[in-house]
């Protein structure tokens, strides 16, 4: 989600629907390849009667200069014009590729004096108007001509007259200046309720008293969709010119608008060799800046990450897309090679996502075999020992060189073995921490002890010596966090909550940080939590309002609410002035939402961390959500004290991944901070820096930024005017950027630099000038740490100290199991269903399958009665029995019990439940029975004369023979019409034979005696389950046994009663009472 350029048709259309009659009504007409000219001629008549101007709508920049317009042409003309152009390559600055699309609109006769340029373009505090009263292709540079004004945030529209004074004092006509004023306000009333980022007109021409947009250059902010649904209707963001839109990519992207995971693919070069599955946004860029550096960029085939916790299926849908690009194009001479990255994660779980990557590298495993594919995986983050163990275990099998590491080894060294400027090692075992490890703290570590006296603290010092010695500590007065801060989270995150909890246990905290949690749509409740060993009850209110009055001591607010609720709940929370900090975790906030909270933060001295964030960081204090990940990586990366190192960065997952840096290369951190990847991120690089500026116990800063922006430039001033002293180390990701062909946008929506300026190269040369330290590469960041605090060491100015070992933290069971550390047997089982992974099962069979054969009832009633895919022939039967066994009228008990309840008032289901009550040996009950019979006679070789007399002597009734009023002479149609299909469709019907003579037997007795429906259904059900080929005899035995031709007569006639329900709901009959004249009274005789 990001700002993003949109068709230039597209963008009229939007003005001139929202500007209405104060521009001349947009005409226009879009053409491609695949354009029928004949019916475009129908449909946009104007075409034949005007004279046009056509050019390529692809976001191309000084299309004039580059003689892209064809000017005062008649349609046959553009036509021609068109169609050569589309057969041509065409080469803009390092960008090559074919113009694909173009604009038809009326020529507009006018003169270069009425020409202007006007631009409206956003940053964080303002939206700045820029005005030329000269315009078209030789405006030059506009930066420097344009005359400026800007509209704060938040603020009124401007009056026309603040236009005239500030902008337009070089025109010089009364009526062109009245126009330009009411215009430039109209406009910018659209482009802030359209939530326009960008907007460029040039030229704006008034000619003849109107007003005509000719040229224009939009972008939208894709994350307001949800607010502008309605006024812009459907909108296609064309890729960068250069690069080819793909079905997959597009694919992709659909999949991301579905999931509140952060899924991102593009395609740099399709025959490329070196191909990436990288999680995290930040990581994503930091691999392709390394493979860039590594000599790689002509080979790089793709961008792309996963993020955000994708569910196994979501996983294994972006890999499957992937690997099908990577084995559909050409064959490389060196083979290809594939980098499955990341850095440490904070929440998402590794084993289930690699679960994802498994099944499509197998499905892909002849594929890939023939590509000669070579595969890197380096990750860690939650359950990452168990997603190695998958890879490393697929890796025996699948045939093709992998290597697998994790957070032992630098992020980015698989690059270098990748590309074969390295090679792999196998990974000592001992160096990896395990989960299962953190309940038993390693004690080699060292600890940093500054010359100042840092408040470092003993674990035998008392809450109350800890409470006091932070209490008088300076050093705190610029902290955001203290030990003693506590915190609310908006939000059911308990699995947060709970992360939360067990770092301030592990610190050593006298107190849980979190002392509430508030959630709009549940009532207030207490939940239960757990406190090192100790379980504990956190409130949980149904209002804000009532968190906070009644925890007034709180000051920090963690905000877990979604992308569409987050602004409310921020600006709600703002209005309590005891709140300090507000981290807001939602990706994807409409900028201009996200300037209105910065806005309303600065006026009331509030720090906001994020959006699109995953938190902060302070050893000993807090950690936000789930900051810092699992227990295990908290402990190896040391963050259960503190260290001197501070850093601020704006990837969330590459904050984990700075943790476990400092503290392989330095004494751990002091605190760190992840503002977010968004354009507007709630506090500045500056903001924090300047805090660790402050603190006596930070003597090393570390700043990660990236592409884009202009934040960077700011540490460059403190560090020149000497606001910044103590040593600071930078790094700017996103290097590659200016390597590609085309635009790419990185994984953060603020990740795209928008002059030379904001290229991560730029910035990284002017820190490094500023005096900043500035590493070769990211690989060399680690280097970097280890060097300047050695420098620090050598000093004097920090020193070592053995560590102290931690509290243990007991593993959750639910975790324990998910690592597959314990087991529990299963309380239940099931073999018919499995709704966990991609899609609903039915006995192994896909839900979409099921649909896409036309099972139908009959056939779902297979696969979850008999797990067997029925022939076609037998689920049609099964439905006919459903159908003639719906029901039988409103005297038998069932229905008549379903009925006095409904007229008591009764629900459907306690209605339901009355008529089924009924059914057993009497009615509706003698399926099994008859099949029982029947079967059993016909096996033991009994003929059917035998077996009539045998059950007249046994004094027993035949189970499905005959019927109140059906007789020989007036036959059960239901049981004609199930023996004609029977006898038509069925393989063998020997026990239906067998019956059928029986009948003969009990008929020529007394005519009523009939093979009743219960007793054919259950001898052809017994005939469909022995002859159809899918069942042994014992299996149809058991099945019969198990009771599955009762359970036929159950469904059937619930349908039955449920209609009987509604009917007496329809008919609103009241309370059933049944006539006494009906209720035969016969009482006891008295004795006189």
């Amino acid at each position: 989600m990001a700002a993003k350029g949109i068709y230039e048709a597209k963008g009229k259309s939007l003005l001139s629907a929202s500007l209405g009659d104060l521009v001349v009504a947009n005409k226009c007409a879009s053409v491609n390849s695949s354009t029928d000219w004949e019916q475009l001629q129908q449909e946009q008549p104007w075409l034949l009667t005007s004279r046009l101007i056509a050019k390529p709508d692809q976001m191309i920049k000084r299309r004039g200069k580059l003689g892209l317009i064809k000017i005062n042409a008649t349609l046959g003309e553009v036509k021609q014009w068109i169609q050569e152009k589309l057969t041509v390559c065409v080469e803009i600055g390092r960008s090559k590729g074919y113009l694909k699309t173009f604009i038809i609109e009326p020529f507009v006769p006018h003169e270069q004096s009425e020409e202007s340029y006007v631009c409206i373009y956003s940053h964080r505090y303002a939206d700045t108007i820029l005005f030329y009263h000269e315009g078209g292709v030789d405006i030059g540079d506009v930066d420097a001509k344009a005359v400026a004004m800007d509209v704060e945030v938040g603020a009124d529209l401007p009056t026309t007259e603040e236009v005239t004074q500030k902008l337009l004092t070089a025109v010089q006509q009364a009526d062109v200046k009245l126009l330009l004023a009411g215009f430039i306000v109209a406009l910018y009333n659209s482009y802030r309720d359209l939530f326009f980022t960008y907007l460029e007109i040039n030229p704006l021409v008034i000619t003849g008293g109107k007003i005509y947009i000719l040229d224009l250059a939009a972008k939208l902010d894709q994350c307001a969709e949800y607010l502008c649904k309605m006024q812009w209707g459907d909108v296609e963001y064309p890729a960068p010119f250069g690069r080819d839109a793909y079905p997959e990519e597009a694919y992709i992207q659909d999949l991301d608008s579905k999931s509140g995971a952060s899924l991102k693919l593009t395609i740099l070069n399709r025959e490329g060799r070196i191909w990436t599955m990288v999680a995290g946004g930040g990581a994503s860029v930091v691999y392709a800046d390394t493979i860039c550096d590594m000599g790689g960029t002509s080979e790089l085939a793709n961008y792309g990450e996963y993020s955000g916790a994708p569910s196994e299926s979501q996983t294994y849908e972006y890999a499957k897309t992937l690997l099908s690009l990577m084995t559909t194009s050409a064959k490389h001479p060196e083979g290809k090679v594939l980098i499955i990255g990341g850095g440490i994660a904070n929440f998402t779980n590794v084993a289930a996502t690699f679960k994802g990557i498994v099944k499509a590298l197998r499905e892909y495993q002849l594929a890939l075999q023939e590509h000669h594919v070579k595969i890197y995986v380096r990750r860690a983050g939650p359950n990452y020992q168990e997603g190695l163990r998958i890879m490393r275990e697929m890796g025996q099998t699948l045939g093709l060189p992998l290597e697998v590491f994790g957070p032992e080894t630098h992020m980015t060294a698989i690059v270098g073995m990748a590309l074969g400027h390295d090679h792999a090692k196998p990974t000592p075992e001992a160096q990896l921490h395990t989960t299962a490890n953190f309940l038993l703290p390693d004690n080699d570590g060292m600890k940093c002890s500054t010359q100042q006296g840092s408040p470092s603290v003993s674990r035998n010092q008392s809450a109350a010596d800890l409470t006091n010695s932070i209490a008088e500590a300076k050093e705190f007065s610029q902290s955001l966090f203290t030990p003693k801060t506590r915190a609310i989270v908006l939000g059911m995150q308990n699995r947060a909550v709970q992360g939360m909890l067990d770092f301030d246990h592990v610190c050593s905290r006298a107190t849980p940080s979190v002392v509430a949690m508030t959630y709009p749509l549940i009532g207030d409740h207490k939940q239960k939590f757990y406190w090192g060993h100790k379980e504990i009850l956190l409130p949980i209110y149904k209002k804000m309002s009532d968190a906070m009055s009644k925890h007034p001591e709180a000051s920090v607010l963690v905000n877990f609410a979604s992308l569409r609720s987050a602004y409310e709940s921020t600006m709600e929370a703002l209005e309590f002035p005891q709140i300090r900090c507000i981290a807001i975790i939602a990706e994807g906030i409409p900028e201009n939402k996200t300037r209105e909270i910065i806005r309303a933060a600065n006026k009331r001295g509030v720090t906001i961390i994020g959006p699109a964030t995953v938190g902060g960081i302070k050893p000993g204090c807090l950690k936000i959500g789930n900051t810092g990940g699992m227990m295990d990586n908290i402990l190896s990366s040391k963050l259960y004290r503190s260290g001197c190192v501070a850093y601020v960065s704006r990837s969330g997952g590459m904050s984990n991944e700075l943790n476990n840096i400092i503290a392989h290369n330095a004494d751990g951190v002091f605190e760190g901070v992840a503002i977010g990847g968004d354009r507007y991120p709630g506090s500045t690089f500056m903001d924090h820096i300047l805090r660790y500026q402050a603190e006596t116990n930070v003597h090393i800063i570390v700043v990660l930024g990236e592409v884009g922006g202009r934040e960077e430039y700011e540490i460059c001033k403190a560090i020149k005017d000497g606001r910044i002293s103590k040593k600071i180390i930078c790094w700017c990701i996103g290097t590659c950027a200016k390597m590609f062909n085309s635009d790419v946008q990185f994984g953060h929506a603020g990740a795209s630099a928008n002059a030379d300026s904001e290229t991560a190269t730029a910035k990284n040369v002017a820190l490094k000038a500023a005096g900043a330290y500035v590493p070769a590469s990211f690989n060399d960041l680690g280097q970097m740490i280890k060097q300047v605090y050695r420098e620090l060491l050598a000093e004097g100015v920090v020193k070592e100290q053995p560590d102290v070992a931690p509290p243990t933290v007991p593993m959750d069971f639910n975790w324990a199991r998910e690592l597959g550390l314990i087991r529990k047997p299963a309380s239940f089982m099931t073999s018919i269903c499995d709704e966990r992974g991609q899609e609903l099962l039915y006995s192994g069979i896909p839900i979409t399958d099921i649909f896409k054969d036309d099972l139908g009832v009959g056939g779902v009633l297979g696969l979850l009665w008999f797990q067997r895919r029925l022939p076609a022939y037998g689920s049609k039967f099964i439905e006919m029995i459903l159908m003639v066994t719906a029901d039988h009228g409103p005297a038998v008990s069932g229905a008549h019990n379903t009925i006095v309840c409904a007229r008591a008032g009764k629900d459907l289901v306690s209605s339901l439940t009355s008529g089924l009550l009924t059914i057993g040996d009497r009615f509706g009950g003698a399926l099994d029975g008859a099949a029982k019979q029947f079967t059993e006679a016909f096996d033991t070789g009994l003929i059917p004369m035998e077996f009539v007399n045998g059950m007249r002597k046994k004094g027993q009734l035949i189970m499905g023979i005959g019927h109140r009023v059906k007789s020989i002479n007036n036959p059960d149609m239901r049981v004609k019409i199930l023996k004609e299909y029977v006898k038509e469709h069925f393989p063998a019907t020997p026990l239906l034979d067998y019956a059928m003579e029986v009948e003969k037997i009990t008929t020529s007795k007394k005519p009523n005696l009939i093979l009743n429906v219960d007793g054919f259904v259950a001898v052809a059900m017994v005939d469909l389950l022995r002859n159809c080929g899918l069942f042994t005899r014992e299996e149809a035995t058991d099945l019969i046994e198990n009771g599955v031709l009762n359970g036929l007569f159950v469904l059937g006639r619930t349908m039955g009663f449920i209609g009987h329900y509604l009917d007496q709901r329809r008919l609103k009959q009241g309370l059933y009472r049944h006539p006494w004249d009906d209720i035969s009274y016969v009482m006891p005789e008295q004795n006189m």
